[in-house]
């Protein structure tokens, strides 16, 4: 059993007995979902290679795996068994090898049950309160979330609401992936306790309860409940969670999906293909249909992400504070695995500029013939945007620099070629 299971072992416990009526709808989900997507149009290589097993949390399910695994099975690859439960259940078992892939709404937690894994954004979802259908509250501010959170705003007419408590919701598994995205965005870590009385197994779990009860809160994702006429979203600062205001980058609480993978695992060529697979155009459209922008096509969203990170901090926290950036680095591990480019190419002066920059921008030593070899990491570095710099992919720098995650240190040296 793994640190982190035995960390959740009396947690589960604890909510299994807070949220049984929840826990027994999901487990009825979580059955459904827990397939091998079958097709007519099934080559052969299908029904000999084994089938990959996929594990993790509702959201990352959702959006992502569930309709893409039917597409990937569509165009001849092995089946995909889906098992949808949690982040923490996933990411052990990619850990342990009894799965092989994983789905987390967060980035690699900087913990050593994390640290040996590779956490690929696949797609940009967003962060979204959820109430039930007749609560009147239209609106809530970044610093009205903190205050609800930290059981400082207990009551709905203290956010424009009626006279009746706030029943705020979570998911009581640690480091669940989106209550840990939320959380850093608002305290600056994940990990931080707040003021919520009623816990659920999973994402599914409370958007279920607060269908039923009025005065709920809680915590979801735009492809989680889009479609949902059970639950409505609640605005942030005045902007609402929509596609278009995730694209822009006006709705704040945006995150990335991640694919998690071990870099040891026996079938770590065919997890490649599938992640590899997400960049086509099917891959994009069965994304976009569940209210989610593939991760490529967000580069504007990696580009300001420490701004936004900072003004929501800033925000939330009453301060001029900057967000903290943890040490396994926020922005550096929202490099893109498999994609090669920017959505658009940099026109020629972006990138002389890039090239020439000097110290602020990274030194690249050069061998007798010209070509960069290697590549000295500097503040503000991310392996994307040195693999743009420096025309090569992430995937060429994770292989020949032996890296098993896209974090990299100041000071680090990458070679940038195989040899």
């Amino acid at each position: 059993m793994t640190v982190r299971a035995v960390r959740l072992l009396p947690v589960l416990l604890l909510g299994a007995c807070l949220a049984a009526p929840a826990f027994a709808a999901t487990t009825a989900t979580t059955k459904s979902t827990t397939v091998h997507h079958k097709t007519s149009s099934s080559k052969s290589r299908s029904s000999k290679a084994p089938a990959l097993i996929w594990r993790g949390d509702v959201t990352t399910a959702r959006a992502v795996v569930i309709d893409m695994a039917k597409e990937w099975q569509r165009t001849g690859h092995t089946p995909i068994k889906l098992e949808p439960f949690n982040t923490a259940s996933g990411i052990d078992a990619v850990a342990a090898g009894t799965a092989d892939l994983a789905g987390s709404a967060r980035n690699s937690d900087g913990t050593p049950e994390d640290g040996h894994l590779t956490f690929t954004p696949v797609a940009w979802d967003a962060l979204v309160m959820i109430a039930n259908p007749s609560n009147p509250v239209r609106n809530l501010t970044v610093r009205q979330l903190h205050d609800i959170y930290f059981g400082k705003i207990t009551n709905w007419k203290d956010v424009g609401g009626k006279d009746a408590p706030i029943d705020l919701y979570a998911v009581i598994s640690p480091n669940d992936g989106v209550e840990y995205s939320l959380r850093t965005l608002l305290f600056g870590h994940g990990d931080q306790q707040i003021s919520a009385p009623r816990l659920y197994l999973n994402t599914k779990a409370l958007e279920d309860g607060i269908a039923l009860n009025p005065n709920g809160l809680g915590l979801s994702t735009l492809a989680n409940v889009s479609s949902n006429p059970k639950l409505r979203t609640i605005p942030i600062d005045g902007v609402a969670p929509t596609e278009a205001n995730v694209v822009d980058g006006s709705y704040p609480l945006y995150t990335p999906l991640y694919l998690v993978t071990n870099p040891n695992s026996t079938k770590a060529a065919a997890v490649k293909e599938f992640i590899d697979f997400l960049q086509g155009d099917k891959a994009k459209a069965v994304l976009r249909s569940h209210a989610v922008l593939p991760y490529q096509d967000g580069a504007a969203l990696v580009a300001k992400d420490q701004d936004r990170r900072d003004k929501v901090y800033a925000e939330s926290t009453a301060s001029h504070a900057k967000a903290p950036v943890p040490s396994y680095a926020v922005v550096p591990a929202l490099a893109p695995d498999a994609a090669q480019a920017p959505v658009s190419p940099p026109n020629a002066d972006a990138t002389k500029t890039a090239s020439t920059a000097g110290t602020s921008a990274g030194n690249a030593s050069k061998s007798a013939g010209g070509t960069d070899k290697t590549y000295t990491v500097v503040k503000g570095d991310t392996l994307s945007g040195i693999a743009q710099k420096t025309g090569v992919t992430v995937t060429d720098l994770r292989d020949w620099n032996h890296l098993k995650s896209d974090n990299i240190k100041l000071g680090q040296s990458l070679q940038l070629s195989r040899n």
